[in-house]
């Protein structure tokens, strides 16, 4: 009768642990609360192993009667724990998603205050500099001809200088700029001598993209056409604006080839330890400006060219072009 009467009561505290954690379970507001629950309920010291901890009392025949029971309730149980989680972490996006949604027809309260872009301001710098020593801004059109892009500069069709300048061909003899240059040949069409002009412009070349290389990018090229004009003047116009721009930063010159300058330089600056390049230069080929209809004789003339990425880059301490071209907020903030 004893044995009867244990069966009786293991099988009445399951049916009173069920409804029990049906009601403590749907009682569960957060995810903190909800394992609290089911570890007391279903842990190795849970109510469950108490109640199965038992069934000693019982005899061979009602054990697998109540493990059997047991054994579906745990399944029940862990069941309703991972259907109330689910509810849980819904409700709580749901709760997040209406917190962070913006009424986009609610008036302004403010309104952010941006930033010239880097590029934009390095530009204008570089641009202001040679204004203020007598030169005047000229454009071109991005998209040129053989003739502007290559033949006018002392560059004709197989000349190996060509291969240093990877193009983007268009269709109808037209190309992608690879250089502001073509604008030095269209101004010194309408202008007569004494010419001063500095150039900025996008310009176009096949380069691969990394670190310090872009397909696309910003040039300013500068042109001076005088009489007795020679390279102490080219060096003493480089100099003072690389002093200008950069500080007494040490600057260097290298002998260079450029097809329509002769003789030619690279310029370099001293930075982080090593030298930098940042412009290319010479004196104009008197064979350019012949073609031109200007008397090589009378006139002489410079010409230089830079990026203005990389003068962004070492005027701000930027290690990768790239990040000049995101629209990363936190890099552009800095500025």
């Amino acid at each position: 009768m004893g044995l009867t009467v244990s069966l009786k009561q293991l099988t009445d505290e399951l049916d009173q642990l069920e409804q029990k954690a049906v009601k403590d379970v749907q009682a569960a507001l957060n995810e903190e609360a909800l394992e609290k629950l089911r570890i007391s309920l279903l842990g190795k010291k849970g109510r469950l192993s108490k109640v199965l901890g038992s069934m000693a009392n019982l005899t061979s025949s009602e054990r697998p009667l109540v493990g059997q029971r047991a054994n579906v309730l745990k399944n029940q149980l862990q069941q309703l724990f991972d259907n109330r989680l689910r509810s849980i972490k819904n409700k709580a996006l749901e709760a997040s998603i209406a917190k962070e949604t913006i009424d986009v027809t609610i008036p302004p309260t403010g309104f952010p205050f941006g930033n010239r872009h880097p590029l934009i301001t390095t530009t204008e710098q570089i641009i202001d500099l040679f204004c203020g020593l007598g030169y005047e801004v000229k454009e071109g059109p991005e998209i040129e001809n053989d003739f502007y892009n290559f033949a006018a500069l002392n560059i004709p069709e197989e000349h190996p200088a060509r291969d240093m300048q990877d193009t983007f061909y268009l269709r109808n003899n037209l190309l992608l700029r690879t250089h502001t240059s073509p604008v030095q040949i269209r101004s010194l069409e309408q202008m007569k001598p004494p010419v001063r002009i500095v150039a900025p412009g996008r310009v176009y070349r096949r380069d691969a993209v990394d670190a310090t290389h872009s397909p696309v990018f910003n040039q300013v090229e500068v042109l001076a056409i005088d009489e007795g004009l020679d390279f102490s003047h080219l060096r003493g116009t480089v100099m003072a604006f690389l002093k200008s721009f950069f500080g007494d930063l040490p600057v260097r010159f290298r002998a260079s080839y450029f097809p329509f300058t002769e003789p030619s330089a690279e310029v370099d600056v001293q930075w982080k330890g090593r030298w930098l390049e940042v412009m290319g230069c010479g004196m104009v080929d008197p064979a350019v400006l012949e073609e031109l209809g200007i008397d090589s004789e009378r006139w002489t003339g410079f010409a230089a060219g830079l990026g203005v990425e990389r003068f962004c880059m070492v005027r701000h301490g930027i290690d990768d072009i790239r990040k000049l071209y995101t629209s990363d907020f936190r890099f552009l903030e800095q500025f």
